[in-house]
């Protein structure tokens, strides 16, 4: 089969695709033949070698998939084959990645596709949605009512964040960097959008918190937050989120912190065991379904484009480049 590896950490022009041996399933495992996937900030970070990881050697690059499974190994449960199915949190622990013609992933890391949902669509809702599922509802407790503000709403996670928030019946603010993306964050259902290039970001939020009231929820996706404005915004015992920014060092302000009985969550997707991803998987099937959650798709290549896709995503996370709005998804 043909699958997009690399040998050694690096740019983005070390990734080849190439040929290597077809998959066999192990127990617990089943065979997928791969019909969508995903890339994400993090999947830049391992090849790169920011995240310090030990990786097979050749090592299949990506986390994400959606596809159908082909044959199943021991010990299976619940898979057959012919079912079409979605997953993430591959290419981590020793496991290879998804970024190939088949894949041998074990059934823990997979949930069904719900009918109707296109291999696209669940590829590029799986890791952003895991993450915004776990973020909003294991960490964060929101609750029908509240006020939650997300940091770009157009994002991989931002645009989960804002519409997981939505339909739990919370009010959703969050910020965009042009017209196009406000209207965007609109039409997911954004009560509020600041247009944060030409907007005077404090001023708006004055604006939109003297009708909202304060923020009892912050879901945090920049690197470098401005937490003087964050703890200023919050509501009494209200919860920030921190899911970005592994080389972040921003000042705390204590004081405004304490005073307010604020609580602060990070987290990391990864850390959640296969049961709390599983949890949110399937609570993100129905909304997959029925609109609810419709994940963004800023770009379409073809896998053997790995390394197109992934120079495009090291622009948009690490090199602000905003010129993607939503994921980026290949297929073979």
């Amino acid at each position: 089969m043909k699958a997009a590896i690399i040998m050694t950490t690096g740019k983005p022009d070390i990734i080849h695709w190439n040929d290597v041996a077809n998959p066999i399933a192990g127990s617990g495992q089943v065979l997928v033949r791969t019909e969508a996937v995903a890339v994400n900030p993090i999947d830049t970070y391992i090849r790169a070698g920011i995240v310090k990881a030990v990786l097979p050697n050749p090592y299949i690059i990506g986390g994400d998939i959606a596809g159908v499974v082909e044959s199943v190994g021991p010990h299976t449960q619940y898979l057959k084959p012919g079912d079409r199915v979605w997953g993430s949190n591959q290419g981590l622990a020793g496991r290879q990645g998804t970024f190939a013609e088949l894949c041998a992933i074990d059934e823990q890391w997979l949930y069904p596709i719900p009918g109707g949902v296109s291999s696209e669509s669940a590829a590029a809702g799986a890791l952003v949605g895991i993450t915004a599922h776990l973020g909003l509802f294991l960490h964060g407790g929101l609750q029908a009512g509240e006020t939650v503000f997300v940091n770009g709403g157009t994002g991989g996670v931002g645009s989960a964040v804002l519409q997981l928030a939505r339909a739990a019946g919370a009010t959703v603010i969050t910020t965009a960097g042009s017209a196009e993306k406000v209207a965007a964050c609109q039409r997911l259902g954004a009560a509020h959008v600041i247009a944060y290039r030409t907007e005077d970001i404090d001023r708006r939020f004055a604006e939109i918190t003297a009708t909202t009231g304060p923020i009892q929820l912050w879901f945090e996706t920049l690197r470098t937050p401005s937490l003087d404005r964050c703890f200023s915004l919050m509501a009494p015992r209200g919860r920030v989120i921190f899911m970005a920014g592994r080389d972040a060092r921003p000042e705390f302000p204590v004081g405004p912190f304490y005073v307010k009985d604020l609580r602060a969550i990070g987290f990391a997707m990864f850390n959640a065991s296969s049961v709390e991803q599983r949890v949110a998987a399937m609570a993100l099937n129905p909304m997959l379904a029925d609109g609810r959650y419709k994940p963004l798709i800023g770009a379409r290549l073809p896998l053997s484009d790995a390394a197109k896709a992934h120079q495009l995503q090291e622009d948009k996370a690490l090199n602000s480049a905003g010129t993607l709005m939503g994921k980026i998804v290949l297929k073979p």
